[in-house]
């Protein structure tokens, strides 16, 4: 099947919002930011830039109509700061002008008072003074405490996860134009367009029916436009509004990297217990997330994190807590993974850990401990369909163990300032929004009269072919060229109530209700043409390769014919239906549920080697068998498990998010941050989808493929621990990612090898 996004990205036909040609009188929006972390708000001053050639109009918190607030769990985020700044990147003031380059220039002209205040960076020091954004939480399975007696090997320890900037292709961007009755609509860059329908409404005071807001596509997201790309959005609608004429927004790279939050960096602590046969029997942990200046979607983030604490294992005794701590930085957000992965490296530096204390490969710990059926999760769910041990087996068949540890050591005894190191990387990640209610989807198909199709779900296409997918559901359904088919753009007047497309769920919510709408029509055309066909039993008609067949006869009707004399019968030609995930639930004053449709399995391999003299690496070898159940389109799938892969190595090794004790953001530009590129690629990368998987919560025995196989990229941080051991062997060390060359210096030369996390 065609990709046929792909096709027009190639050819430069793809349209952004920076693409749409906009209206004679179109304005332009510039914000202004604090660049102080922290602190009060004395005067601010904007004479000067008033005056600047083009500008219109300026708005600060004073101009709001409605709520100055866009926080959604938690209302602790102002759109524009009153009295206080709490991060170095906060808005202040919104500059219109006739030109973005006149936008910009004015805002350089504005002068904001702020008497400095004390600032946080660092979680922990957060949790000492109680700056929390939201109370505690906790998990918990079995009796922890009665365990420990019981433990033959227990070990403690720390683990650091650091930031991860999103850096998606298109940055944040709005487009705003008011319309009669005081409505506007807005073209948004946004994973969530019914989100920044509902905010713009709280802030400028008016109904959702008229607030009209269409993504085309993103140019990624990544989760950084799950909730983040609403402000813009609002921006954009105020100033149309309150100038009724239509406002544009689009961020500049380094604004961008500056004002927006990332992947929540965590301090974590553990405590692990196993039997002398690496069996484990206890599992502590409390996580220090660090949540920055508003709640955004920390809380949900580090729910995830505790029902991911303990990966792609079965522990009988957990206690899990999180703490979800408000430093002075951007309101860190929602990242592919979700507070997953931060909860994936804390228990593999765990068992990491405890395989020193018993001398024995951390694989053989991880195995003896892989996910049965019926085993339970710290949170109540009962594991079933459990593939956690047929992917590793499957693995093992693929790629000995015995052979890649034969051919490590080999190679490490050979060569002395280089070493190989290994590591397997299992994974168990849930599918579905941990907040139930958002568990959600709506399809709207047309049919039209010449044999065309359309439809509309909440689904936005990000380049992980979310379209695609929803596109081969309808094709499959009705047995139609491809071509007959299209996908509009995402529109909340087309479908209403969305949620976003997020957790893994957009094919699977999305399509699960287009397939109910495609199947209703196809119902319908099937009784009509059994009825044209004089065959009393609608079952023995069919429609393959858009001809009609009945009883495996094919007849004269064909699809357009079809179509064409159902119209004119007056057989609606359009179905809208709904679908909610079945059977999820969760209580969160227990903490027990099940809150997951169901889980993604999988196991990777991965080799490195390391240049000991210069701390610089190489990924060799990535070999994975994952859970994919009946994949749609098997090649958008190998392309995403490739790409998630990628990012998750570079968040575990390159990728280093420095903020000063300011609060102001080092690694602010691609001179500073840098991510995996071409060179960084694995020089070899197998992946493999785990035959004989089923599901029937998703369409056609699908799964999601969008978060899973990040996680597979923690194996390259132990990979290269255990190649830094291998030199040397005796080296004390915190688990702290990423594992940059900086980082891999330290540990391969210093008597005590550890770099305190970046501030």
């Amino acid at each position: 099947m065609k990709n046929f996004d792909s096709e027009k990205h190639v050819r430069g036909e793809s349209q952004f919002v920076d693409d749409l040609l906009v209206p004679e009188g179109t304005l332009y929006a510039h914000v202004y930011y604090s660049r102080v972390a922290h602190g009060k708000i004395l005067s601010i001053n904007l004479s000067a830039a008033e005056t600047m050639t083009g500008v219109t109009a300026i708005f600060t918190s004073k101009d709001i109509p409605g709520a100055n607030q866009i926080g959604g769990i938690v209302p602790d985020e102002p759109l524009l700061a009153e009295q206080y700044v709490h991060f170095n990147g906060q808005p202040i003031a919104v500059v219109v002008a006739d030109s973005a380059f006149h936008a910009r220039s004015a805002t350089e002209k504005i002068v904001v008072e702020i008497e400095k205040l004390p600032v946080i960076t660092d979680p922990r020091e957060a949790f000492s003074k109680n700056e929390l954004l939201v109370p505690p939480m906790t998990i918990e399975l079995g009796d922890i405490n009665a365990t420990w007696s019981k433990c033959d090997i227990v070990v403690e320890g720390i683990a650091e996860t650091g930031g991860q900037e999103h850096l998606y292709l298109e940055t944040q961007g709005a487009f705003a134009v008011p319309v009669e009755g005081g409505a506007v609509k807005v073209v948004s860059s946004t994973q969530g367009p019914t989100a920044v329908q509902r905010t713009i409404s709280k802030v400028l005071n008016i109904p959702m029916n008229k607030i009209e807001v269409d993504v085309l596509r993103l140019g990624g997201g990544f989760g950084g436009k799950e909730d983040q790309a609403t402000p813009w959005a609002v921006m954009c609608a105020l100033a149309a509004t309150k100038l009724r004429r239509p406002v544009k927004m689009i961020l500049h790279r380094q604004d961008d990297m500056r004002m927006t939050g990332k992947r929540h960096p965590y301090s974590s602590d553990f405590k692990i217990g196993l039997k002398s046969d690496g069996t484990i029997l206890a599992y502590e942990v409390t996580f220090y997330q660090n949540g920055g200046a508003a709640a955004d979607l920390s809380p949900a983030v580090l729910q995830r994190t505790m029902f991911h604490c303990t990966n792609s294992y079965f522990i009988p005794n957990v206690k899990a807590i999180g703490y979800s701590c408000r430093t002075n930085l951007p309101p860190n957000t929602a990242f592919r993974g979700f507070g997953g992965p931060q909860g994936k490296f804390v228990i593999e530096a765990a068992i990491f850990k405890a395989a020193e204390a018993m001398n024995v490969e951390p694989s053989f710990i991880q195995k003896k401990n892989l996910l049965k059926n019926g085993d339970e999760f710290p949170y109540g769910q009962i594991a079933e369909r459990c593939q956690a041990i047929p992917c590793w087996n499957s693995l093992e068949q693929k790629i000995s163990i015995g052979n890649v540890k034969k051919k490590v050591d080999d190679f490490n005894s050979a060569n002395e300032w280089k070493k190989k190191g290994f590591a397997l990387m299992p994974i168990c990640f849930g599918i579905s929004f941990t907040n139930t209610m958002m568990n959600q989807a709506s399809a709207l198909v047309h049919i039209y009269t010449d044999g065309s199709v359309g439809i509309s779900t909440a689904a936005i296409e990000m380049g992980q072919g979310v379209n695609m997918k929803i596109h081969a559901i309808a094709q499959k359904i009705f047995s139609i060229n491809t071509e007959r088919i299209k996908l509009e753009s995402t529109n909340t007047t087309r479908v209403a109530n969305t949620s976003p497309t997020a957790a893994s769920s957009g094919a699977d919510l999305n399509g699960m209700a287009t397939q109910l709408a495609c199947n209703v029509l196809l119902e319908r055309l099937i009784k009509f043409a059994a009825e044209q066909l004089h065959q009393y039993d609608p079952t023995k008609i069919s429609i393959s390769d858009e001809k009609i067949f009945n009883d495996g006869k094919e007849t004269e009707w064909t699809w357009t014919k079809l179509i064409s004399a159902a119209n004119a019968a007056r057989i609606s030609l359009t179905s809208h239906h709904f679908y909610s995930t079945p059977k999820i639930y969760f209580n969160r004053e227990s903490s027990k549920g099940h809150p997951f449709a169901y889980h993604v399995f999988g196991t990777a391999l991965i080799e490195v080697t390391l240049d000991c003299l210069r701390g610089t690496y190489e990924i060799d070898a990535v070999n994975i068998v994952h859970d994919v159940g009946k994949s749609l389109q098997p090649a958008i799938d190998l392309s995403q498990a490739e790409g998630a892969i990628m990012q998750g190595i570079g968040w575990m090794t390159v990728e280093e998010i420095i903020y000063n004790n300011e609060g102001r953001l080092i690694t602010d530009a691609l001179s500073t941050y840098k991510v995996p590129d071409v060179h960084f690629a694995p020089k070899e990368m197998n992946i493999s989808f785990l035959e004989n998987s089923e599901n029937p919560f998703a369409p056609f025995n699908s799964k999601a493929i969008g978060e899973p196989p990040f996680m597979y990229g923690i194996g390259a941080y132990f990979a290269l621990l255990n190649a830094i051991k291998a030199f040397r062997p005796n080296t004390t060390y915190s688990a702290i990612a990423p594992m940059t060359p900086e980082r891999a210096l330290s540990l391969l030369y210093k008597e005590v090898g550890t770099l305190a996390p970046a501030l």
